[in-house]
């Protein structure tokens, strides 16, 4: 069977992250949930998305085709549930479809088919927040899924251990004259990462591989370090998707940083306003601000944009994509993408410099700023184009 992930209806609720990316591509838990869906599935899988994404994520099609919406992180319950869907069924949630067998259209196009009501629990991404919200769950099912019947490498005895049967470290992983905590959840620790002395960490906790904590580093669950990242200071109940820095001391708190981020030494967020009030986040699909109905919630940085030393961010904040924010006090708590500027103000990022910067930076990791990339940035740069002020 041929399986096609479709962003749904949430792909505008979750701006900035997927200007760059399907929503199949974010990161919850250890995986993204393309790779969740793959592990399940034990097949590769393609992509209904935008127009302008799909040149570096195309649709393959097939005589016959299960779509599911990529907005569900599976379980085996759901899985099953999909692996037996007949030709002209579908799958739903409430109001929502999950998934449905398609013969002849070859769109998302489900209206004709006969529901089924999906079975067991559902966890679903449809909002920034819910991928640091739902990241202890999503990290418990990604453990469960990527360690059973599969043995951990030794952990070091220069470590201070609690509740080892909930750690596991691939091959290559070096952990030396660390404290790990997974009495309040499991701890993975990817192949070739490495965690330097002095760290303290509280599970939920996954960190991918190839990445580093930084000497000291103070990690509160559910947290998790994506692939080739470097992280310093204390972060609690974040994700950090993939090729990010936050090499140094600071505070990261209840936020999700995009791809090739960098926060600069002493950044600092803030999760909890001073008057304990619900958090109102920016919403792309009603450009304004919008309650997320929780009490704490800092960042949300999207792809490409950096901070230098000692930015202070205020509680519900968004970043845009490829943003570059300096200077003195807080900056606005929605800054668009392709933003140069702090508190004093921005001026638009010309895509000239942002691309310089980002082939740079992405062959200093021996990754190609492709064309497609940069296409997918310059329709970025003209779609956010309303926001920015000069």
């Amino acid at each position: 069977m041929n399986y096609i992930l479709f962003d749904g209806t949430v792909r505008s609720q979750l701006l900035p992250f997927t200007f760059t990316r399907p929503v199949a591509d974010l990161r919850a838990g250890i995986l993204t949930i393309r790779e969740k869906w793959e592990k399940y599935l034990n097949t590769t899988t393609s992509t209904i998305t935008e127009d302008y994404l799909s040149e570096k994520w195309p649709m393959v099609e097939m005589e016959e085709n299960v779509m599911i919406n990529a907005s569900f992180l599976p379980s085996a319950e759901l899985v099953e549930q999909i692996m037996g869907l007949q030709p002209g069924e579908a799958i739903f949630h409430e109001e929502d479809v999950v998934a449905f067998h398609a013969y002849e259209e070859q769109e998302v196009n489900f209206a004709d088919c006969s529901s089924i009501e999906m079975e067991g629990k559902a966890i679903t991404i449809e909002h920034p927040w819910d991928i640091f919200l739902k990241n202890g769950e999503a990290i418990a099912a990604d453990f469960d899924l990527l360690t059973r019947d599969r043995k951990s490498e030794a952990l070091s005895a220069t470590n201070n251990v609690i509740a080892p049967e909930n750690i596991f470290l691939e091959k290559g992983a070096k952990v030396e004259c660390a404290t790990l905590n997974a009495s309040t959840g499991p701890i993975y620790i990817a192949a070739d990462a490495e965690i330097m002395e002095g760290s303290m960490i509280r599970g939920p906790f996954s960190i991918g591989e190839e990445s580093t904590l930084k000497m000291g580093t103070r990690i509160y669950g559910p947290t998790t370090v994506g692939p080739y990242c470097k992280v310093g200071g204390e972060v609690t109940n974040s994700v950090i998707f993939a090729y990010s820095n936050k090499s140094h001391d600071g505070y990261l708190g209840n936020s999700v940083i995009g791809e090739w981020c960098n926060l600069g030494a002493d950044t600092n967020t803030s999760n909890l306003k001073n008057d304990y009030s619900d958090v109102r986040l920016w919403n792309y699909a009603s450009e304004r601000f919008s309650p997320t109905g929780l009490q704490f919630c800092g960042l949300m940085m999207g792809d490409h944009s950096k901070c230098a030393i000692n930015t202070m961010f205020n509680t519900g904040t968004v970043v845009g994509v490829s943003a570059n924010i300096f200077g003195a006090g807080f900056p606005r708590n929605f800054i668009p993408s392709f933003s140069w500027g702090g508190s004093g103000g921005t001026t638009t990022y010309k895509t000239v410099k942002a691309f310089e910067v980002a082939e740079k930076v992405m062959s200093r990791r021996k990754v190609e700023f492709s064309e497609e990339e940069k296409a997918i940035l310059e329709h970025v740069f003209e779609e956010t184009k309303k926001w920015r002020k000069d």
